[in-house]
């Protein structure tokens, strides 16, 4: 997998992502809304269906962001979230909104990294990766952290963007994520080079079935995925 970083200095991928969410933590949450037309929304809800069969489930949630999912998780009964980012930007936001929505005894967020996490082995039944993977400067060994803080038989569940396959969505999907968001986001975030980032990392991120292959190798079983959208986004599922 090419390595892609945001602003393209001598610091390492970790920093500069973690730079970038920082810079644009005040508009994320409004441009990512908009710019997916509330999509977004759709999915994070699919993936809340596939966890509620599991009681009283402990979720980690990498690159958690602004809690977004974790929110949605919210919505299991029983269920307690843990959301682990790198950027304090993003958990500040976060935290504002677990307040305000009365879910601070339900969701706790952690600053740390995904490639070094702060927690036991076979800590949680679900680890979620919300279009976070793309960011691990060390896709395998992020992936293996993962592996280890679940217990057996548990489940990762990795939302991300994907490349389309079929016209004409493959074609107004590469204008608008590689044209217009950069754009647009770089007007509202002041950071251009934010947006141009998230084009240019999902891109460069591997295909559906490399990926599949990745989760085959770092060790985890059962791997598949499913295209939502027209292909515009994937959700993976693995087994430990």
């Amino acid at each position: 997998m090419k390595t892609v970083k945001p602003y393209n200095q001598k610091e390492s991928k970790k920093e500069q992502v973690e730079e970038m969410f920082d810079n644009i933590s005040h508009k994320y949450d409004f441009l990512n809304h908009f710019f997916s037309a509330g999509i977004d929304k759709r999915w994070r809800k699919k993936i809340r269906k596939q966890i509620e069969s599991i009681p009283h489930a402990n979720i980690l949630d990498v690159a958690t962001g602004t809690a977004d999912l974790c929110v949605e998780l919210s919505k299991i009964e029983g269920a307690n979230m843990i959301g682990l980012d790198i950027s304090k930007g993003m958990l500040e936001k976060g935290e504002v909104k677990v307040k305000d929505k009365g879910l601070s005894n339900r969701i706790k967020l952690v600053h740390g990294d995904s490639e070094h996490m702060p927690f036991e082995d076979n800590s949680f039944d679900v680890v979620t990766v919300s279009f976070g993977v793309r960011n691990f400067q060390n896709l395998e060994k992020g992936l293996k952290e993962c592996l280890r803080v679940l217990k057996k038989g548990g489940s990762l569940i990795i939302l991300e963007f994907s490349n389309p396959k079929n016209f004409p969505v493959k074609q107004l999907f590469n204008f608008y994520s590689g044209s217009v968001m950069p754009t647009v986001g770089g007007m509202f975030s002041k950071d251009k080079k934010a947006y141009k980032y998230l084009h240019d990392s999902s891109r460069a991120f591997p295909n559906r079935e490399d990926f599949v292959a990745i989760l085959d190798k770092v060790g985890f079983n059962n791997n598949s995925f499913t295209p939502v959208s027209s292909g515009i986004a994937c959700i993976y599922n693995a087994i430990k």
